[in-house]
């Protein structure tokens, strides 16, 4: 559980400044203070989710400078003393409950609000005060291990038993540690699973199977534990002598053709909003809203220990609210803007995150280079802009990066590290569902699945959207050599047609045009959503994860634009029976032509553990592009000046005029 800054907020409302600013540690407690002075609070009131109410379109569309702002939060609220809870739309502006919702958790399809941070405390306290836990751990040879086991909080899943569909469910798994500052991991007790009702503070059931050892080896990284560092890495400078090239107004920022507003929020992290490029002297619109708002970790493991996981990251756990504070040097490198972000605790107060979102400026090769008949070079670096922030979920960090090009592209990439789950095992064997990572320490298979939520603005919210694959063509009168090929471009017209896979051995893209322009050649300006193509959910259809994570099923989703729909597994996924999001919205099979779309791109890795990956994971990388395709007229960067040249403005060197090491 991060520690982050509580903000005392002062009486007088802090003023938005934008209609997508991020919420104010002003706001957040002028918005708890609504509802305490309501009497909608009392001492086991909790908060598992405090979010920013999205304005209209239109509204956001209507806002110049010093306009009045309306600003919303949706408060989720839960008596952690009955286990109810309830949605509550408040106006800090004019200081009155607009909205309140009971939620239904204990009919089907159930679900349960976000954890609470103290709920992974109580679960702890839980496990250890049960009697058939410490006989569990007697019953082991580990009743002196009690006191500095860990007991790690899990998301449940559901699999409608009977006692536990609608209660507030967590599971519990046992690690041991040899001191306070032990790493857990590499300690499982295999086969010791606590079912624990958060609201009543009980345990439901204990199983105890098994008596594998618990494995020995030792898990710590840090450099007290590894010893001295190397010394044969010479440094590297990072200097910018007359400042970043990008200009940051508040939460606006501006590099070079781009523009943007940066956002943050409790559940999806990063948010970037009106993202445009500009053309000439017009700034013309690619996205109005992107984020990567939901990831499924469903494991392939079989074991009663095991087999029940598949954590939802953002809908389970609030990937902003563990957000990292970021450290210049570490996480970030060369001349740094940081935006602060702010959430509220579990009590609704609000807590300030330092340095959460990082912004820089990285070299990135060669962008463009021709060398002539004559021996003329020409050639331009690539630059791009880093805009990234990182989520600490238990075991294991995710950095979510997002790159702007100077050639008008846009990157996304995840970063995946941290720790492996694993289990215990008996050394030398073979598990077909876990690779022996270090002596009898066993990391099932497992996927980690994100969502990223593109609500594309193509020059302008009209647009459509087309899958486009290269075909071969057989040998004849269209191929009388045989070595001819072509494209071809499929209207996905609505939101069935719209469910896809990717290709990558027809280098399938996605299209998305404008309805309302088009280019130097009379074509609809694009962008093409370029995917890298791994594998979907792997588990089986009649898997209940399947159910829960039907959005990881596809790589690519598309929708009608509908301001309620944020969230690809639905709102609540916690203990949820599945099919809320879009398998639910995708229903009603709406127009994609020439309309206001949303894309959501499933992408990531499907993890087969490795001992390379012990005791801490080397960063996996994956993500897709958002790539022009006849939105300019041609290459943007033509004007770059000549990135090789010195500082005296002299050529870039070349054959044996050369004084640099290659």
């Amino acid at each position: 559980m991060p520690t982050h800054q509580h903000t005392s907020a002062t009486t007088a409302l802090a003023t938005a400044a934008h209609p997508l600013d991020p919420l104010t540690a002003a706001e957040i407690a002028r918005g708890r203070q609504i509802l305490d002075e309501a009497g909608r609070l009392t001492a086991s009131t909790r908060f598992p989710s405090v979010l920013p109410v999205e304005p209209l379109k239109d509204a956001v569309a209507a806002f110049r400078p010093g306009d009045p702002i309306e600003r919303r939060i949706l408060f989720v609220v839960l008596d952690t003393a009955t286990g109810a809870s309830a949605e509550a739309v408040v106006s800090v502006t004019t200081g009155e409950i607009v909205g309140w919702n009971d939620l239904t958790t204990t009919d089907a399809p159930y679900g349960q609000p976000q954890y609470l941070f103290e709920e992974y405390q109580r679960a702890e306290e839980i496990a250890k005060a049960s009697p058939d836990w410490r006989a569990a751990m007697e019953r082991r040879g580990l009743g002196d291990r009690v006191e500095l086991a860990f007991c790690a909080p899990l998301a449940p899943g559901h699999f409608n038993r009977a006692d536990e569909v609608g209660r507030r469910v967590i599971r519990s798994l046992t690690f041991l540690r040899s001191s306070a500052d032990d790493s857990p991991w590499s300690h499982p007790v295999e086969g010791l699973i606590v079912h624990i009702d958060l609201s009543r503070g009980e345990v439901i059931r204990v199983e105890d199977d098994g008596d594998v050892p618990v494995p020995a080896i030792d898990g710590n990284y840090d450099a007290a534990t590894v010893g001295p560092a190397r010394t044969t890495l010479k440094p590297i400078e990072i200097t910018q002598p007359e400042g970043p090239s990008f200009r940051v107004d508040g939460q606006s920022v501006e590099w070079e053709n781009w523009k943007f507003r940066v956002g943050f929020n409790a559940r999806e992290g990063l948010v970037l909003n009106e993202v445009t490029f500009r053309d000439g002297d017009e700034d013309r619109s690619v996205l109005y809203r992107a984020s990567v708002p939901e990831m499924v970790v469903p494991y392939g493991d079989t074991t009663p220990t095991r087999f029940w996981i598949s954590y939802f990251d953002a809908g389970e756990y609030l990937l902003g609210k563990n957000a990292n504070t970021l450290a210049l040097g570490c996480d970030c490198l060369g001349v740094i803007h940081y935006f602060d972000g702010v959430v509220a605790d579990d009590h609704g107060n609000p807590v300030t995150i330092p340095q959460v979102v990082c912004m820089h400026e990285e070299d990135y090769g060669v962008l463009w280079k021709h060398t002539d008949l004559n021996g003329k070079a020409e050639v331009r670096r690539s630059r791009r802009l880093v805009v990234s922030y990182f989520s600490t979920i238990g075991n294991y960090d995710y950095g979510f990066f997002w790159y702007f090009y100077l050639d008008g592209t846009i990157q996304v990439e995840a970063k995946a590290t941290g720790i492996v789950f694993a289990g215990a095992g008996v050394p030398g064997t073979n598990d077909p569902h876990a690779t022996e990572i270090a002596p009898g320490l066993f990391a099932p298979v497992h996927q980690h699945l994100f969502c990223a939520r593109l609500d594309v603005a193509i020059d302008g919210r009209r647009n459509s959207l087309s899958e486009v694959d290269v075909v071969g063509i057989p040998i004849g009168d269209d191929n009388p050599y045989g070595n001819a090929f072509t494209w071809r471009t499929t209207p996905l017209a609505s939101e069935k047609d719209a469910a896809r896979l990717a290709n990558p051995a027809a280098a399938r893209v996605w299209e998305v045009t404008s309805a309302d322009r088009r280019n130097l050649v009379g074509k609809p300006t694009a962008y093409h959503l370029v995917p890298q193509g791994g594998a979907t959910l792997m588990a089986q259809p009649e898997a209940t994860v399947s159910a829960r994570a039907t959005f990881a099923t596809k790589h690519l989703w598309a929708t009608a634009f509908d301001q309620a729909e944020r969230f690809p597994a639905g709102d609540y996924p916690n203990a949820h029976a599945g099919g809320a999001g879009l398998p639910a919205w995708t229903a009603a099979d709406r127009s994609l032509e020439e309309s206001d779309i949303v894309l959501w791109h499933v992408f990531g890795p499907t993890h087969i553990p490795r001992p390379e990956d012990w005791p801490i994971m080397p960063v996996d990388y994956s993500g897709f592009l958002f790539k022009p395709y006849g939105f300019l007229d041609r290459n943007p960067a033509l004007d770059l000046p000549d990135g090789a040249a010195g500082a005296d403005g002299g050529a870039c060197c070349s054959g044996g005029a050369c004084t640099c090491e290659h």
